[in-house]
């Protein structure tokens, strides 16, 4: 007998926000608080180093899929890297930032290793645990505890940082990471949930992974699929700055009402999937990822108020967390059994990595043709992409 689905929720929103608010921080508040110490932007541009783990990771979830012959050795997997995790940003308290900066670049690197190795092995403990009409509802607290991670990651601990210190937000920070694991170690599944009966698992099951018949499609969908929304949440600051917004209001806006957004829907979405199915949900988010760059393209003809912008931001980030869990649902179903961690976070990854090359792509192409030419790239984009479902998730892979 499996643990009740209210236990199993829980205990993924947990892990994911134990993994996102620290994310949040280092990558979001840490530039703040090194530009207030008068670092040069070529330092605060090496904290971007700290996400290559989670671009690699890829290379080291067959290992974890080798080593995990149980659910209760993806549990272990969890529960050893995010103490070593905790253990690391701990000691990065004790560091200056102005004198020990290379030290801290190194150990921000190993506890976001630790972070991917510990996403792996909750993707693969999410995917064995959650029956298939439970995918829905699992990645709407996947995708939300990031959401509220992001949102609590850029906006309250830099608000602890004013009031506390470096060292107390460190020792603070470490602290909500184990406080976070305490749901899955009492976290209990009567009968063996056996992850595979072989393990002969090496480097080559990535390759495998792309070699499978009719893997083509799905990686096309998985490339494009955020691409109409992409460029426009990575423009949409720099735009308001060009409209006159402060950096409070922007921070506010983008800072907690957009991610809060993003959470909201994807709590929603798992409702969503249930009630349409993963082939219809492909199809709304699309629908909105079109809605979106048409009201952004209309709102960049003119000056937008508030109460007109407002709207906006709410649907893009609202989007955007209803795309996450629909993606990570249907990435679940085209796993291989024993490849859990491994096929999943290869499809992450990959999504990962186009939305990174429109990200760079989008400021070139505002810049050449203003905003509302790249709104308009993205609508076009937003278009190819409901075009190309029909093509590329058939009904029976509802």
């Amino acid at each position: 007998m499996q643990a009740k689905p209210i236990q199993k929720y829980s205990t993924l929103l947990s892990l994911y926000l134990a993994q996102s608010i620290p994310m949040s921080f280092f990558s979001t508040v840490m530039p703040v608080i090194m530009r207030t110490e008068n670092f040069s932007l070529t330092s605060i541009g090496l904290i971007q180093l700290i996400k290559l783990p989670w671009i690699l990771k890829f290379l080291w979830a067959p290992m974890i899929d080798k080593s995990a012959t149980t659910l209760r050795k993806y549990k272990q997997w969890i529960l050893f890297s995010e103490l070593f995790y905790a253990l690391v940003i701990f000691s990065i308290g004790f560091l200056d930032l102005e004198t020990s900066f290379t030290s801290i670049i190194v150990l921000m690197l190993i506890a976001f290793t630790a972070s991917a190795t510990q996403d792996i092995a909750t993707d693969a403990f999410a995917i064995l645990i959650l029956n298939k009409d439970e995918r829905g509802f699992g990645n709407s607290m996947q995708s939300a505890g990031t959401f509220l991670g992001t949102l609590t990651g850029s906006g309250v601990l830099l608000v602890i940082y004013h009031y506390y210190g470096w060292q107390m937000l460190l020792a603070g920070l470490a602290a909500f990471v184990l406080l976070a694991i305490v749901p899955l170690y009492f976290y209990k599944s009567k009968g063996a949930i056996s992850a595979t009966s072989s393990k002969n698992i090496f480097l080559k099951d990535i390759y495998l992974f792309f070699a499978q018949i009719g893997i083509g499609k799905r990686i096309v969908l998985l490339v494009f699929y955020y691409s109409g929304i992409i460029g426009i949440l990575t423009m949409v600051k720099p735009w308001m700055v060009d409209l006159g917004y402060s950096i409070k209001e922007i921070g506010i806006i983008s800072g907690i009402y957009g991610p809060a957004s993003g959470a909201a829907m994807a709590f929603a979405t798992g409702f969503i999937i249930r009630y349409l199915g993963k082939r219809k949900s492909l199809f709304l988010v699309a629908y909105l990822g079109l809605f979106d760059g048409i009201y952004f393209s209309w709102l960049s003809s003119f000056s937008p108020e508030l109460s007109q912008l407002l709207p906006a931001i709410l649907l893009l980030w609202g989007t955007y967390g209803m795309a996450s869990v629909v993606i990570y649902t249907i990435s679940m179903d085209i796993v291989r059994n024993g490849r859990e961690g491994t096929d999943f976070t290869i499809q992450i990854v990959l999504t990962h990595l186009s939305s990174l090359i429109i990200a760079v792509g989008s400021g070139k192409t505002a810049q050449a043709l203003g905003y509302t030419g790249l709104f308009k790239i993205e609508i076009a984009l937003a278009l190819f992409v409901l075009l190309i479902i029909p093509y590329l998730y058939k009904k029976n892979e509802s």
